[in-house]
């Protein structure tokens, strides 16, 4: 493992309080359309209601996966 000067492997990401706080809203968005479609299927949502909670999971996950 490379190190830098400044104690870092050369492949450490280091991300802001301020990244870290969006990051951390994110992650709390997915979890919650998590337990969206949970809830929904719970009390037998119809397909259709089950379809858009499963899309506003996968929109919250892209957003994470584009962090930059």
């Amino acid at each position: 493992m490379a190190v830098q000067r400044s104690g870092l492997p050369e492949d450490a990401v280091v991300l802001s309080h301020a990244e870290v706080a969006a990051l951390q809203d994110r992650l709390f968005q997915l979890r919650c359309a998590a337990e969206d479609i949970v809830t929904a299927a719970d009390d037998r949502a119809p397909a259709e209601d089950l379809r858009e909670l499963a899309g506003e999971l996968a929109r919250a996950a892209k957003g994470i996966e584009q962090l930059r």
